[in-house]
């Protein structure tokens, strides 16, 4: 039996995606205006973007309880067997939760082979090892085999992003508030990594372009074999600068495949409109 592969909506791939590649969705939640909804299931991001420019402040919450339950125990009760690659442990709730859960479950069923992931990733970062395990997972690869790599994958996985106004960040108390109103003023962008699953500012660039130029040197600086990879870019309501980002990456370093979506409600509740992140390897599995 192949190998199942579930993955919640904090990793940024599309709808159709869970759809083609039979990977179990958990949906993050979203709440706007008293109004829940559920990522990727029954809300766009650009609503969450224009809720933002209208004043609004998106609150987000971690995957239902009662889904996971649901969906372990009929997992268990068909003997199948399966790899959740989960949204980091240092921003959501999320990971925590399933693992209690699956420990409930297997009180009922101590024969059942779930493995929950701590990537400490996010967005396409998280994307990217998703979209590799169903790969593997349709090729009817070994569990052992695909956590091998999913767990590789997640060690080595470099984000790189920069956002377009500060002020979310600082409603989320990643920056100062005085950080954000400079920034603001002075066209300041910074570049943020992920660092064992925590967001870490790294440089403070004034302009557009100059960010831009600063992320493929930190690509080059950072990345190994990157003509190899499949290189992902996730925009948050910025499809066009994505594209440029796209063929600077091209003429740089010539991927394998250079891979775009959209930053979803969940994660782009937190950044805003106008962001960018790079995600790639900073090491190849041999």
């Amino acid at each position: 039996m192949q190998v199942k592969i579930l993955a919640d909506s904090a990793c940024d791939l599309p709808k159709s995606f869970y759809e083609e590649n039979k990977v179990t969705l958990f949906p993050l939640k979203v709440e706007i205006n008293n109004q829940e909804f559920e990522d990727v299931k029954n809300i766009h991001p650009k609503t969450v973007y224009e809720a933002i420019r209208n004043g609004s402040i998106p609150k987000t919450s971690q995957v239902s309880p009662l889904l996971f339950q649901e969906v372990f125990t009929q997992m268990a009760e068909n003997n199948e067997e399966g790899i959740y690659i989960a949204f980091s442990s240092q921003l959501s709730g999320t990971y925590s939760t399933a693992v209690m859960i699956l420990d409930q479950v297997k009180e009922k069923y101590p024969n059942f082979d779930l493995t929950i992931v701590d990537t400490k990733c996010a967005s396409l970062g998280q994307g990217l090892i998703v979209k590799e395990a169903a790969r593997l997972a349709a090729n009817n690869v070994s569990k052992e085999e695909i956590l091998k790599i999913v767990r590789f994958m997640a060690e080595h996985m470099e984000h790189l992003f920069t956002v377009e106004d500060l002020d979310y960040l600082a409603k989320g108390g990643r920056v100062s508030k005085a950080s954000a109103f400079l920034g603001g003023l002075l066209n300041i962008k910074p570049i943020l990594n992920v660092e064992d699953g925590k967001l870490v500012p790294i440089e403070k660039i004034r302009g557009k372009k100059k960010v831009l130029r600063r992320l493929m040197e930190l690509m080059k600086e950072r990345g190994e074999n990157l003509k190899d990879q499949i290189i992902g870019i996730s925009h948050a309501d910025c499809e066009e600068t994505a594209i440029e980002v796209k063929g600077m990456i091209e003429d740089e370093f010539h991927p394998k495949e250079v891979y775009i979506s959209s930053i979803g409600s969940a994660i782009g509740a937190h950044t805003g409109a106008g962001t960018i992140s790079i995600f790639f390897l900073n090491n190849m599995p041999t």
